[in-house]
């Protein structure tokens, strides 16, 4: 089981039986986003928490921005699934706002809660059990492998004592179980905007076990240290995750700049070469007014954007802060999907006028 040819990571997997064995093909049907706005260099807001939970893991998923190397969404799922889904374009990165549960693989168990970042490599069959119906879930699926940032690691891929987090943090699936079982397993695959539908005559979990880097895996937010300095530090300090295509981060709560003079909100910047997705997750974010739980700003590349009115003068003096939000920043431009301007907040580009 390998991405990028035979140069990428992958796993050997022992099955009991041969995982080729069809027996029934269903009819496909497209998922494929509606897009909305192809080209937009707007300010915007949107409000996650306004996507309505359904039952269903794969129809409670609303894709919200799109380009050609990654979707980004949200999904609010209130069941587990009773069939097994695999994506066979993409990397799947989910972060859990709200619920816990387990995510089922034929390499064992991975149990999940708030905060986790779950790291699913295209091609991996799963199953997600939650252990209620309060689920809040961001995601990122991207169409090229998702790595740690390269910087982290020396020549042998050990991450370096500087990275933020460091290999215990990264959870590998356990209990593994033999299904050695024989039957109908509907498995869900997307492939290009589709579904396809496939029934298999053997569970898809029936490996003795497996050894390799292609794997998923869980890292908590909570386990990210961050990197603080006397002035203010760039963005790529909170650098969790990358590709060629973009970068994820996590912002934590930390100490703020202790120079004598800091001034801890961040400068004003212009984004030239990537759009800016922030999603809002706890705490109190000190360089936005009125940003509640849930919520998403897009800063798109090539217009400036930075602390809103009156946010520098509240940062002086300031010790720290307990934020904690994800970013994401695509490195070419996103469109906005029908989905997304259900949530959208009218005005926001507005939101940095002083009043008179």
């Amino acid at each position: 089981m390998g991405t990028q040819g035979f140069a990428g990571m992958s796993s050997l997997a022992y099955h009991i039986h041969p995982p080729t064995q069809v027996k029934q093909k269903g009819q496909p049907f497209n998922i494929s986003p509606k897009i909305a706005i192809e080209n937009s260099l707007d300010c915007m807001s949107f409000n996650g928490f306004d996507i309505p939970p359904e039952k269903d893991y794969l129809k409670s998923k609303k894709t919200l921005f799109v380009n050609d190397h990654m979707h980004i969404g949200l999904a609010a799922p209130m069941q587990s699934v009773d069939y097994f889904y695999k994506n066979a374009d993409a990397d799947e990165m989910i972060f859990v706002h709200q619920g816990t549960g387990t995510l089922k693989t034929m390499y064992g168990d991975l149990s999940f809660k708030y905060g986790d970042y779950i790291i699913i490599p295209r091609g991996t069959v799963y199953q997600i059990a939650f252990d209620s119906e309060a689920n809040r879930l961001l995601y990122v699926e991207s169409f090229s492998p998702i790595f740690t940032p390269a910087r982290y690691r020396n020549q042998f891929g050990q991450l370096l004592e500087h990275s933020p987090f460091c290999e215990r943090d990264i959870i590998r699936p356990s209990n593994l179980q033999t299904h050695d079982s024989v039957g109908e397993f509907n498995i869900f695959i997307k492939k290009q905007g589709m579904i396809f539908p496939y029934q298999y005559a053997n569970h898809p979990f029936d490996v003795a076990g497996w050894d390799g880097y292609h794997y998923p895996y869980t890292f908590s937010i909570f386990n990210f240290e961050p990197i603080t300095g006397r002035i203010h530090m760039p963005p790529p300090i909170h650098q969790t995750f990358e590709n060629n295509h973009f970068v994820i981060c996590s912002f934590v709560p930390r100490l703020y700049d202790y120079h004598p003079e800091a001034i801890p909100a961040p400068y004003h910047h212009s984004n030239i070469d990537s759009d800016e997705l922030l999603y809002y997750v706890d705490g109190d974010f000190m360089s936005r007014n009125n940003i509640q739980k849930g919520q998403i700003t897009l800063h798109p590349g090539g217009l400036p954007h930075g602390p809103h009115p009156g946010a520098i003068e509240r940062s002086i003096g300031q010790k720290e802060t307990q934020e904690l939000a994800v970013m994401i920043d695509p490195f070419n431009p996103v469109q906005l999907t029908e989905e997304a301007l259900k949530l959208k907040i009218n005005d926001y580009y507005k939101s940095w006028m002083t009043n008179p």
